[in-house]
């Protein structure tokens, strides 16, 4: 694993893993951020505001009237090492319903053209794997989730679409996601998931983090409509999807 350290203005530090999308990449990522995290509650690193991490890379914003660069640098060297060597993450593990019918899929049927499979073929490929959380973006919970099984991995649309419904469950390259918001989107749409990824009034506000683990469970669409009217009631705890705490309490 190679190291690079990348300036992001002057009150920015990119510290750069690798340049693919691999999940010993994203065990540093978060070995590193957890032990700044872990540094900074015993009173370390003084001048550190935040930090954002993507799939290969931890960024770094510090206020450069309380530190420098290189005095960061000699504070956060010490970290790299056990970074580099971090098991990957246990995350927690859910198991979300998704919908692959009518109008919740309209890209169902051209993605099964695409790959020369049928729709339900699709839907098995789709549902039949596990996927790691790599990183939230995009949009506040919007959780990119690899990795797709080949036969599945198709490049983005080439007309983006200008809206997306909220809960769409989508595919491009390979990965998946679900959209928490209407916004603009280029993905595949292949089913739509109805438990909200992202409430401002929650603790944690994001209910997906980096290192968890999701499987897609098919569900009809009456039964979409059903727990989708119960979730805005107020009726469900999104918890309730959530099967474990953590990988290693299920043994795996």
């Amino acid at each position: 694993m190679t190291i690079r350290i990348l300036d992001a203005g002057d009150a920015a530090l990119t510290i750069e893993f690798g340049d693919a999308i691999d999940p010993r990449l994203l065990a540093a990522v978060n070995a590193l951020d957890a032990a700044i995290a872990a540094r900074q509650a015993a009173g370390g690193l003084a001048g550190v505001i935040e930090t954002m991490p993507t799939f290969r890379s931890l960024t770094v914003f510090f206020d450069p009237l309380a530190t420098s660069r290189a005095g960061l640098l000699a504070e956060l060297q010490p970290l790299f090492a056990a970074a580099e060597h971090a098991a990957p993450p246990a995350g927690r593990r859910w198991r979300l319903p998704v919908c692959y019918e009518g109008e919740a899929a309209p890209d169902l049927a051209d993605t099964a053209r695409a790959i020369g499979r049928s729709a339900d073929e699709v839907i098995a490929l789709h549902s039949g794997s596990e996927y790691l959380v790599y990183m939230l973006g995009f949009l506040p919970g919007f959780p990119f989730m690899g990795d797709l099984p080949e036969a599945l991995r198709l490049p983005r649309r080439t007309e983006p679409r200008v809206r997306v419904p909220p809960g769409s469950v989508a595919i491009a390259t390979g990965l998946t996601a679900i959209y928490p918001w209407e916004s603009p989107g280029g993905w595949h749409l292949l089913g739509r998931c109805p438990v909200p990824l992202f409430d401002a009034t929650r603790a944690a506000p994001s209910l997906l983090a980096a290192g968890d683990r999701v499987r897609f469970e098919p569900v009809t669409m009456a039964e979409y409509e059903r727990l989708a009217a119960a979730l805005a009631a107020g009726e469900i705890d999104p918890q309730r999807w959530l099967v474990a705490a953590t990988a290693n309490e299920t043994g795996t």
